[in-house]
């Protein structure tokens, strides 16, 4: 609740620009694929829905900067601990080890600029005998991002899942300014803990990925809504769901983009006939999408721009419940940035088009006229938004807190790529 209040006022910084919005009640196709594609029924056409924007739209530099892992993913890249040892990774510590670390801090050190970008971005085995997988030991903290789990179970971000963020994809920089503690620049991929070290003052959270609204957010692929249950643990029943959209309209039984398209579609009908209290704006709008198009990405051994883009459905489980890779895994071949996310996400997003917005009840979902979603200057509303929230949650910060937020608010602004969004410095710079 106090995310929304927050996200609902308006800070000093430049507006984002004007846009508007041209609805099309034929934008519903009326193919075999939409009149099968829901269990839980259609939704009227025209009031949802409109065509997919062209490729010069706001969507595909939106899309980059909230992808689930872009160019520089730690899942792309499978980063090791020796890669960085200057910006302080926790890969390779113990979870005992980085809990002591978070207990000892004695110095404030703040918040550290982005590491250089990898240069090697090959297909390489990374099941290997140096990441073996481990099962979750008593302690370790787990949350909504498969991936992430898949990272800290084979040991290539810290075990535990306390972790620096300065490995991460620019969506995780974004969680990070709400879910991280920036004085000990540690998050945790999960829950609250205070293995991040001492919470600032409210209305700060500093409470991990878990935290609603967030990083996380509704009609997630196989964790339910924070209205209706777990949001962080794996829904049987959800997976089914998926299991059975690829068993009617995949490859061969598989996950491929038109299933997965069909899936994510169910999921935001029955967000809408279920959760009253449904929340489908940016950026939890484009994540949504994004997190479609990520197993097909990343859970395919050896994935490259130019295969087929289909997903085994014991792959899928092994990722997604078990946190696992196959064995024999190899890493994407090649970074998964702007070109290949907007091609993906476009024919995910393309058959059922909805629009952001939020239900006012059980059934009663209202469009939000002033989100772009993937249309319009998006990328500076997103960055916008981001600031007035970082804003609102620490009003009053040490002189040791600002300067750290500061350098992070620049680290999430640096990833996003569009000169045209005027950078602003509620922190100073």
């Amino acid at each position: 609740m106090g995310l929304e209040i927050f996200l609902n006022q308006t800070w000093q910084f430049p507006p984002t620009a004007t846009h508007s919005r041209t609805e099309d009640s034929d934008a519903a196709s009326e193919t075999e694929l939409w009149k099968a594609v829901s269990v839980y029924g259609t939704l009227p056409r025209g009031t949802l829905t409109r065509p997919w924007p062209s490729a010069n739209t706001g969507f595909v530099l939106l899309y980059y900067v909230l992808s689930p892992l872009s160019s520089l993913t730690a899942l792309s890249l499978a980063l090791s601990a020796s890669a960085f040892p200057e910006y302080r990774s926790l890969a390779g510590l113990s979870a005992a080890e980085v809990r002591a670390v978070a207990r000892t801090f004695q110095a404030t050190p703040g918040a550290q600029p982005a590491p250089p970008p990898i240069n090697d971005t090959s297909s390489k085995l990374v099941f290997d005998d140096a990441h073996p997988f481990q099962p979750d030991a008593p302690g370790d903290i787990r949350g909504p991002c498969p991936g992430l789990n898949t990272l800290a179970s084979h040991g290539y971000i810290n075990r535990s899942g306390v972790v620096t963020p300065v490995k991460s994809s620019p969506r995780y920089k974004k969680a990070f300014l709400v879910d991280g503690n920036h004085l000990t620049n540690l998050m945790s991929i999960g829950q609250k803990t205070p293995e991040t070290g001492p919470d600032a003052p409210a209305p700060a959270i500093i409470g991990g990925l878990n935290t609603h609204g967030a990083f996380e957010g509704d009609s997630s692929t196989t964790r339910d809504d924070f209205a209706l249950g777990s949001n962080f643990l794996f829904n049987e029943t959800l997976f089914d769901q998926l299991s059975q959209a690829a068993i009617d309209f995949g490859s061969n039984g598989m996950l491929d983009i038109p299933s997965a398209a069909v899936h994510r579609h169910n999921r935001i009908l029955d967000s809408i006939a279920r959760n009253p209290n449904f929340t489908f704006v940016t950026p939890r709008y484009l994540t949504a999408y994004a997190e479609t198009t990520f197993p097909l990405a990343f859970f395919v051994t050896s994935q490259t721009s130019d295969t087929s883009l289909t997903l085994d459905l014991d792959v899928a489980r092994s990722f997604f419940q078990t946190h696992k890779f196959p064995d024999n895994f190899y890493r994407r071949n090649g970074s998964y940035g702007l070109a290949e996310a907007s091609v993906i996400i476009g024919e995910v997003f393309a058959p059922f088009p909805v629009l952001p917005g939020n239900n006012e009840g059980v059934g009663n979902y209202v469009v939000d006229p002033e989100d772009p979603g993937f249309t319009g200057h998006g990328t500076c509303y997103a960055y916008y938004k981001q600031s007035n929230l970082t804003v609102a949650l620490y009003p009053d910060p040490t002189d040791e807190l600002r300067a750290a937020i500061a350098q992070n608010l620049a680290n999430f602004y640096s990833a996003l790529g569009d000169p045209t969004c005027e950078q602003v410095f509620p922190f100073g710079q």
